[in-house]
């Protein structure tokens, strides 16, 4: 009962933390905005989709909407990990660390109070669906959200396993940058699996967030007549990837914010 106590604590103060922050809230919807509204139309412009089955009606910009919403996951999942070193240096981890509280619950009501923000995230950027054409039902809405959520504990572990061993927030900012940018160029979220060479294709086959992207489109234009170019492996195989993810980054993280000295 204690655990889970501390489980709720950690993550109330998260998620509070981030409904007072409004320019942070304000930040996390004009990113994704911008890059749908200007470098999807930009981009849609200058493209076709080479090897899209004929008349499938399908854009480049609703091509990129699960793409666009698997970003935003990974970026506020990873980046939110930082709060560990802000706690670090204002002296709030220190109390933490020696009250009588076990560490791996401090480290899950993190991973929670993140995964609920990146969740809110995508939430609401369901609400430009239609300025993509993507169709909402509320079963996809379900689906979504939950794989969303599944999403942000793989990754928001991730950056919780790497901010418990960064001294600075700069060395913590440039490790995150060199791990996630090449993570979501190779997701899938820009361009498709299909049609890539192959060495670069076995970059993005080896990389664990083309199977969440893939499960986000899946679970958005799986139901359209393009569903087989744009959707590459089967639902069931892309969120048993992102589950074993989770698990794994999940005690990894725990395991490195127990360590801290």
């Amino acid at each position: 009962m204690d655990s889970l106590r501390v489980v709720y604590t950690i993550w109330y103060r998260e998620t509070r933390r981030f409904l007072r922050e409004r320019s942070r809230i304000a930040g996390m919807v004009m990113q994704p905005l911008l890059y749908l509204l200007l470098v999807g139309n930009g981009i849609a412009s200058a493209m076709t989709f080479r090897g899209a089955p004929a008349g499938a009606g399908v854009g480049y910009i609703t091509f990129m909407y699960p793409g666009i919403i698997g970003m935003s996951v990974l970026f506020t999942s990873v980046f939110s990990a930082v709060s560990i070193i802000w706690d670090r240096e204002f002296g709030f981890l220190r109390e933490v660390l020696v009250a009588p509280a076990p560490r791996w619950a401090v480290a899950l009501g993190k991973v929670l109070g993140i995964a609920t923000v990146s969740t809110t995230q995508a939430a609401i950027l369901l609400a430009l669906a239609p300025l993509a054409h993507v169709p909402l039902t509320i079963g996809s809405v379900a689906a979504l959200l939950l794989t969303c959520a599944l999403i942000a504990v793989a990754l928001g572990s991730l950056g919780i396993a790497i901010a418990s061993r960064m001294e600075s927030m700069e060395g913590f900012q440039m490790i995150m940058n060199f791990l996630v940018m090449p993570m979501f160029f190779l997701s899938g979220a820009m361009f498709p699996l299909r049609g890539v060479p192959d060495w670069l294709g076995a970059l993005m086959r080896v990389n664990p967030l083309t199977y969440g992207v893939d499960a986000l489109r899946g679970i958005l234009l799986g139901a359209t007549p393009a569903a087989p170019f744009l959707v590459q492996f089967a639902l069931g195989l892309d969120l048993a990837v992102v589950a074993a993810l989770a698990l794994v980054l999940l005690v990894m993280g725990s395991w490195a914010f127990s360590r801290q000295g």
